[in-house]
């Protein structure tokens, strides 16, 4: 009920506010669809035929409030989907295979997710993704609830970003996921700053909070000369992690970079990134495009992603289930661009290579403003590989089947309010 009344103070919330007006409103609703094929020796075939699709319908509802130094935020989501993924989801893992279905808060601090239907092809969920009060001092920031921080250069792998990072391959990065942490900010008066973050988890299994499944972490963002450094240190699900990274010119391109090391059970683990970006202008058109090569340490050593080889990988598959890395090798290129065709439309290609296998990733993603507030984006993926590669699809539990799918594709139409 209380979430309920919430919303609906939400959807009543005067859209503009005077100069004085401590209250902020904003939001979107946006439809999306998903559609796939499969070829004849994938596993997903045998479950749902040639092709499927899903859907879902999200209203997400940002209401703010400031007044002189203190902040508060809460932003309230609506989601209903339906479809051929939520199947999966429920079906996979009783095969051995780790994937995320529903969105839900068994981790986190609040449970502030609940479910108003669920079955086997469509769900109905409200949630609070950012829930916060903050303070904002000359030096000194601090906020206290659910929010979301990212840290690190990479641009599409994130080895530093230790915080519910994205897919290399996510389409639609508007918002990134919130987690319940204190989060302080201490600005220098050179410009650099320490910033540091304690978020606290429960364990999934028993529902306690737990320190081994909580995160202490620091970071500090330095300039030397024009460039740019970071620093990171943090105790992550029990675990030393190390960082260092940093930004420079090099001519017209920006370089980027960043280093670092776990040390987990089975002995330390180095993961890197390093990019380089560059912009210009081809027959009047703005482009901007990078290169990045990605060190995954916790990937497998070969290329073997049969399910027995991944069963004795559990430093990967923790961070894949826990939504911290998307890939099973080590080794990756990665190669993107964004065409300003015109102001109100950009069209993004985008190459994520396994070097190893080798399979890839292929993506071209288009976005239009086609009306004030109205935002089309269309996505094809088309994985390339031989079977039991990576992209071309990995080996299932059921034998001579495979994890594969042929061309897909992608469509949002978002209105801003």
């Amino acid at each position: 009920m209380r979430a309920a009344a919430l919303c609906l103070t939400l959807l009543l919330a005067p859209a503009g506010a005077a100069a004085d007006d401590p209250w902020s409103f904003s939001g979107h609703a946006k439809y999306r669809l998903e559609a796939a094929a499969y070829p004849g020796n994938s596993l997903y075939r045998d479950l749902f035929g040639d092709f499927a699709d899903d859907q879902a319908l999200e209203g997400r509802f940002n209401l703010s409030w400031r007044r002189d130094r203190w902040s508060a935020q809460a932003d309230y989501q609506l989601i209903g989907l339906y479809g051929d993924r939520l199947a999966l989801a429920g079906l996979l893992p009783e095969l051995g295979v780790p994937i995320r279905g529903i969105i839900s808060d068994d981790r986190r601090w609040f449970d502030l997710t609940w479910t108003l239907a669920d079955s086997d092809d469509a769900a109905l969920v409200h949630r609070f993704d950012r829930a916060s009060v903050g303070y904002t001092g000359d030096r000194v920031v601090w906020r206290f609830g659910r929010q979301a921080v990212s840290w690190g250069n990479g641009l599409l792998f994130t080895p530093m970003d230790i915080f519910n990072p994205f897919d290399p391959a996510a389409v639609d990065r508007e918002y990134k996921t919130g987690d319940d942490m204190l989060y302080g900010q201490y600005l220098f008066g050179n410009g650099s700053d320490a910033q540091a973050v304690a978020v606290v988890r429960r364990d999934p299994v028993s529902g306690e909070v737990e320190a081994d499944h909580s995160s202490l972490a620091f970071k500090y963002h330095g300039f030397a000369g024009a460039n740019e450094y970071d620093l990171l240190a943090a105790r992550h699900y029990d675990e030393t992690v190390l960082g260092i990274g940093g930004s420079m010119a090099l001519g017209g391109a920006v370089w980027q970079s960043d280093l670092t090391w776990t040390d987990t059970d089975h002995g330390g683990v180095f993961s890197a990134v390093t990019s380089l970006s560059y912009s210009w202008t081809w027959s009047g058109r703005n482009v901007s495009g990078l290169l990045e090569y990605y060190y995954n340490g916790f990937g497998q050593t070969g290329s073997d992603y049969s399910p027995a080889a991944l069963r004795g990988n559990t430093e990967l598959l923790q961070r894949i289930e826990r939504g911290e890395l998307y890939t099973l090798g080590r080794h990756y290129l990665g190669a993107s661009a964004t065409i300003e065709v015109n102001p109100l439309f950009l069209v993004t290609p985008t190459a994520l290579v396994n070097l190893v296998d080798p399979s890839a990733l292929l993506q071209l993603v288009t976005r239009y403003d086609w009306r004030q507030n109205l935002q089309l984006v269309a996505a094809l993926n088309l994985p390339v590989g031989p079977d039991g590669s990576e992209y071309g699809g990995i080996e299932s539990p059921v034998e001579e089947r495979y994890l594969s799918t042929d061309a897909s594709l992608f469509f949002q139409l978002a209105w801003y309010f």
